[in-house]
Order: C-alpha cells, then sequence, then structure tokens
C-alpha cells in the first residue's frame, strides 16, 4: 500500500499485468477458439487461418527494394607495407564484442596497421572466458580479409620480447575497445565494418554445426506456419532484471533478491550519494524489462494465435518457473535452445554467454519475425543483420513500451479494447522497419545506405 498523504501514482506506474491476465485469459483462450471456429466454417480451412498472421504479410516485402552492395564500396588497392601492430581488447557480451572486432579492423584499415586477432576481456556479469577461436572461425575471418587488412594470430616474437617498448617498435594496444570509432566515417570504412560482420565474422564450427541443427528443428516444428516461427529476444535474466531496478509482483522476497544481486555484481554503485531510484518513473519511461506474461498478451493482442512457433532467446529467465508459465500457457509451441537442443550437444557451451548467445542469435536471424523487449546489442545487431538479408525489412516488432505499459494498467480492461492497442502499438512498429542510416545511428543496425543498394538504382 501506498503511505498516506504521498499522491497518488502516474498511470503505468505499477506492475499490474498479472491482474490483466488472469481478468482476460478467459477471453484470450476463447478468442483464439472462435477465430478457429469462424475459418473452419467459412472457405478458408482453419489450417488457413491459423498460418494467417505469418503468412499473410505486412512483414513480407512486394519486392525487395534494397540488396547488399559492399563490394562496389569497398576500395582494393594493394596493401602497402604494414605501419606496426594493433592490438585489442574486447569487453562485454557476444554483440559488444562483435562490434569492437568490426571497428578495430576498421582502425586497422585507417592506420594501415596489421591487426593481431583480438582478446576478449572477462567480465564480472558475462563470467565468460571464451577466446576468439572458440566463437569465431579465425582461419576464415584472416583469409577473408586478407585483402584488406592483414591480420596475425598473435605478435611476434621479437616483439614480445620487449613488451615495454612496443609503441617504439610499432605497435599498439588499446584496452578496453569499444565505440572507439565514430558512426560518421567514409563510406569506403563503412562498408568495411559491413564486410567484417556480415562476412569475415563467422562463428566458429561446432557453434555452427548445432545452430544450424536448431534452425532444422525450429522450422520442422512449425508446421502449420510453412516452417515460419517467431522469435522473441527476452531480456528477464536475474542481472537485467537487478540493473532496472524496476519492481514487479514478487514482495519482499524480489526485493531482497534484486538487492544481493546488484551488490553482487555491481558492489556499491547503486548506493552512491545522490544516486536516485524510482521504479515508478522507470516503469512509465518504458525502461522495465518486460516480463514473459506481458511478451505473450502483447503478441496475442497482435494476432499470434496459440499455433504459433515461439522461439525465446534468452539467458536464464529470473523465477523461470513463475514467469515463464503463462507465456507457455499462451505459446504451447513454444521452443529455447535447451529445448532445441539435447543436454549433450550444449554441454559444451555451458557455462560460456557468449557462444549460447551465438546459438541464440543464429535461430533468431532466419525466423518470419523478430521480436525485441529490451534494448543492448543483441536486437541492433540482429535488426541490422535482418535488414541487410531481408531487402532492407528488418521484419522486427519493436514495441513503444511507454504505451505498452498503459495497457497493464486496468485489470477490468476488454480484450477487444487491449487488442486493439496492440495493433495500434503493432502499426507503429511496422512503420520502423525498413529505415535508412541518420548521421548518428549505428551502421550495425541501419546498414542502408552505405552498405545496401536500391535496385534501380544499382551500378
Amino acid at each position: 500500500m501506498r503511505e498516506p498523504g504521498l499522491p497518488p501514482l502516474q498511470l503505468g506506474s505499477v506492475y499490474r499485468s498479472h491482474l490483466v491476465f488472469e481478468r482476460l485469459w478467459p477471453e484470450i483462450r476463447d478468442d483464439a477458439a472462435s477465430a478457429s471456429s469462424a475459418a473452419s466454417s467459412s472457405s478458408l480451412s482453419s489450417t488457413s487461418w491459423r498460418r494467417s498472421m505469418l503468412m499473410t504479410s505486412h512483414y513480407q516485402n512486394p519486392g525487395e527494394l534494397w540488396t547488399p552492395c559492399i563490394n562496389n564500396r569497398l576500395i582494393r588497392p594493394e596493401l602497402p607495407p604494414s605501419n606496426g601492430y594493433l592490438m585489442i581488447e574486447a569487453n562485454g557480451g557476444l554483440n559488444q564484442q562483435r562490434l569492437s572486432i568490426c571497428d578495430a579492423v576498421a582502425v586497422a584499415s585507417l592506420l594501415n596497421a596489421t591487426l593481431v586477432i583480438p582478446s576478449f576481456h572477462f567480465n564480472s556479469v558475462w563470467r565468460d572466458h571464451s577466446k576468439f577461436g572458440d566463437i569465431f572461425d579465425e582461419e576464415h575471418f584472416i583469409e577473408t580479409l586478407k585483402d584488406h587488412v592483414r591480420v596475425v594470430k598473435e605478435l611476434p616474437e621479437d616483439v614480445l620480447k620487449v613488451l615495454p617498448k612496443l609503441q617504439e617498435l610499432g605497435a599498439v594496444r588499446i584496452a578496453p575497445f569499444s565505440n572507439r570509432l565514430a558512426q560518421s566515417v567514409p563510406t569506403n570504412l563503412q562498408a568495411l565494418r559491413c564486410f567484417v560482420n556480415y562476412q569475415a565474422l563467422r562463428f566458429a564450427e561446432p557453434i555452427r554445426i548445432l545452430a544450424e541443427d536448431m534452425v532444422e528443428r525450429m522450422v520442422k516444428r512449425s508446421t502449420l506456419t510453412d516452417g515460419k516461427y517467431v522469435s522473441v529476444h527476452l531480456r528477464f535474466e536475474e542481472d537485467m532484471v537487478a540493473f532496472s531496478c524496476c519492481t514487479y509482483d514478487g514482495g519482499l522476497k524480489e526485493k531482497t533478491e534484486m538487492e544481493n544481486a546488484r551488490e553482487r555484481s555491481w558492489r556499491g554503485k547503486f548506493h552512491r550519494h545522490g544516486r536516485v531510484i524510482n521504479p515508478e518513473a522507470n516503469r512509465r519511461d518504458g525502461k522495465c524489462p518486460l516480463t514473459p506474461l506481458e511478451v505473450g498478451m502483447m503478441l496475442r493482442g497482435m494476432g499470434f494465435d496459440n499455433t504459433t512457433s515461439l522461439y525465446v532467446a534468452s539467458g536464464k529467465i529470473y523465477n523461470a518457473e513463475k514467469y515463464m508459465a503463462p507465456l507457455r500457457k499462451m505459446f504451447p509451441l513454444l521452443a529455447t535452445k535447451e529445448t532445441l537442443a539435447l543436454p549433450e550437444e550444449l554441454a559444451e557451451f555451458e557455462g560460456h554467454s557468449s557462444r549460447l548467445a551465438a546459438l541464440d542469435y543464429t535461430v533468431c536471424l532466419p525466423s518470419e519475425v523478430f521480436v525485441t523487449t529490451q534494448g543492448g546489442n543483441f536486437p541492433h545487431f540482429l535488426m541490422g543483420h535482418r535488414r541487410y538479408l531481408f531487402g532492407g525489412n528488418a521484419k522486427t516488432i519493436k514495441p513503444d513500451k511507454r504505451k505498452l505499459v498503459l495497457s497493464f494498467v486496468d485489470p477490468n480492461i476488454r480484450w477487444n479494447r487491449f487488442k486493439r492497442h496492440m495493433q495500434d502499438i503493432l502499426h507503429h512498429s511496422d512503420m520502423r522497419g525498413t529505415a535508412i542510416r541518420k548521421p548518428n545511428d549505428s551502421i550495425y543496425t541501419f546498414p542502408m545506405p552505405e552498405c545496401m543498394c536500391q535496385q534501380d538504382v544499382m551500378m
């Protein structure tokens, strides 16, 4: 209860989504049944109705207006003698590392330096000791870049022997290396960034083999929609919930667990002098991670019914038994890497968050629709990659969470009204699917126009 004398909270400040779900679940369940029944009694078959949301599509392009054209933009003179060696240390998770690698290649090209295969900084949150070759195919990386940038696996012996004088001998080490290169650089460097990201960076063979098998399994599970499925990047892991400083419906137990998680990973950061934590404002501002329940209700409201195949990409979900149950109820054909792969197949990747993220990334990439529920490098890189593959359209649902939370305020809302809100959010999300990069946007999210060309103006 709110303390007496305090002003009333603004709409959207408090998590009430579980109450809305309890009230609407009978209508959600009956809605799918009545739609199926109506389709069966019409000229459409029930199978056609089940396929309708994925197959009809506002997501299908009338024609691919944009196509990759990196080779038109890359300048390939013969490489002059190297000016020395560039060493970088990439930090963060899989796609933060990816960003650092792509930018390091561009910097090496700019300096005419030889790039040493990047090392990865061990992070207290990600806790992954993987090396470059554990995640990416080293030989492919070196071979693909050979006409653009020299890459070596390690520094030569004569340089290693005199580490204190590296700079004099022509070697530079930058650590940590992230966001060191501006977004606005010459077109040939932007093209090189894309070349690295989409062609030189290939996952290591063990990851590739299992991930490709998982995609095939996902397609086979999606027979009702001609092999098409929806992928969701769900950020409701304990560290994400803790970092957001948002509150849900777990009471004192949740509050204690989140406080312990914050102290374990960020020691004192959230108790510094002057630091203000306002969970209510965070929720109103759309900064709180969506719960699995909220994602499920949003998708059902948008028209994805209970025969939709859903792939959920995530780390270990906080209080999974509780929070995943409603999502599985709404989408019984839900899959994760743990259900698509056998335990013995995943065994070599356990404890390596970047390798596990690479499996998720690969399964999400060819999905018919991708749903992002929180910011971060994973969805940004995936959206750019999907634009690159799908004619410029990211085919992504990226909800405006400030609007979304307002639909979870009233436990007495009717299902038809809730659906109208979700359709409106879907419409606004669709309008951002195909977009040209603006000056401060990331080339990794918006590869047009530097790395893609319109078909009718291609050289």
